[in-house]
């Protein structure tokens, strides 16, 4: 089961997910509160450096199986070109309407 990306319930991480699947880094960006920060599997990450390689560059792309914490927990399938198909979650941190923090890794 896939959740369309226009019924997510956060609206934030509803223009997240669906600038990621558009590739629109520019709809991507505008999505970001100022100094959002992010980790991959447990681990910091350079936002800008991650998001052109493991979502623009490589045409990530998130199917989302389920939702919860109001809409900002999410298990998606998520794949790219470089890595395939894997099973993650999404954890997002939202503030201003504007998504502050993410945390992915696999689930």
């Amino acid at each position: 089961m896939t959740i369309p990306v226009n019924q997510l319930t956060d609206p934030a991480v509803r223009a997240f997910v669906a600038a990621l699947n558009a590739n629109d880094e520019t709809a991507f960006a505008a999505a970001l509160a100022p100094g959002a920060t992010m980790s991959d599997d447990g681990s910091e990450r350079d936002l800008g450096q991650w998001t052109d390689k493991e979502i623009f560059s490589s045409r990530g792309h998130m199917n989302v199986e389920s939702e919860a914490d109001g809409g900002r927990v999410l298990v998606a399938r998520y794949r790219n070109d470089t890595w395939g198909e894997m099973r993650t979650k999404w954890q997002f941190t939202v503030e201003g309407g504007k998504v502050a923090r993410f945390e992915t890794g696999q689930a």
